[in-house]
């Protein structure tokens, strides 16, 4: 889980957590300034649109949805003696647009953004275009961080490939090698590296790429980068060693696959995302 971050809307501090990797608003927070707070969670649930709405929603993105549950819920919706919470709703259904929490990450009830925006409308037009604004607003933070991340990776691959050509320059090239060869014996060290990370060569990402612009490299992820920067360095290392190129390669993937597992697992990177 996540830690939690807030977005403030027309002077209410709205908590949003991540829930399975996706944005969860709270709905508890959204209606702490209006009259009759937390019951009016409650009148939403019991209103037929809503069910409806949510129900749809449900049918849309979890294929675990309890549609025959659903179809006796909306039956009954709108009906005086209807009452629905948000905990009978989930167990009934296997609902996951909904969710009812409790702990340091946030308490009350939170709901997916799709879900929260139709929410905020049905507590006021003017509410929901506020949350929707700062709600953009936090995602665009967000992205900005996450290029000013990679442009940083990017670049600290940039400085650690001057480490390693230097010590391909020391170590393998001969004086008496013309320029296309030194420039040759580059393209194949940094292809080495390529295909320990990759799996391939930067021509075979060409050939099976041939619509994006640049390199394999800028379209690697964040992780991607930074255990290039290492691998760059280990060879650089390796290379120091005199080890062939054949043990250097199986070294760096071992490596890079140990690398990418414990950066895939790890939560801060994900909370650039």
């Amino acid at each position: 889980m996540a830690k939690k971050k807030t977005i403030q809307v027309k002077e209410t501090e709205i908590t949003i957590i991540q829930h399975n990797d996706t944005d969860y608003i709270s709905l508890t927070d959204m209606v702490r300034h209006f009259e009759d707070g937390l019951v009016l969670i409650e009148k939403w649930l019991r209103n037929k649109n809503t069910i409806e709405f949510i129900g749809i929603w449900e049918q849309i993105n979890n294929p675990l949805f309890n549609s025959p549950e659903f179809g006796g819920i909306k039956n009954e919706a709108g009906l005086n003696r209807f009452t629905l919470s948000v905990k009978k709703w989930i167990e009934k259904t296997h609902a996951i647009g909904l969710i009812a929490k409790t702990g340091r990450y946030g308490s009350g009830t939170f709901a997916h953004k799709d879900i929260a925006f139709e929410f905020g409308s049905w507590l006021s037009p003017e509410f929901k275009l506020y949350l929707i604004k700062e709600f953009q607003r936090l995602k665009d933070d967000e992205n900005d961080r996450l290029k000013l991340e990679w442009s940083f990776q990017r670049t600290l691959a940039k400085v650690n490939y001057r480490i390693h050509t230097d010590a391909i320059k020391e170590k393998l090239i001969p004086p008496s090698l013309s320029k296309n060869q030194i420039n040759y014996l580059y393209a194949n060290e940094a292809d080495l590296l390529n295909v320990a990370l990759f799996g391939k060569t930067a021509a075979e990402w060409r050939t099976e790429n041939p619509g994006p612009d640049g390199n394999i490299r800028d379209h690697a992820t964040i992780e991607q980068l930074v255990v290039l920067s290492n691998l760059e360095s280990i060879n650089a290392m390796l290379i120091h060693q005199d080890m062939s190129q054949a043990k250097r390669l199986k070294q760096l993937n071992e490596m890079a696959i140990t690398q990418m597992k414990s950066l895939l697992a790890n939560n801060h990177l994900k909370k650039l995302k």
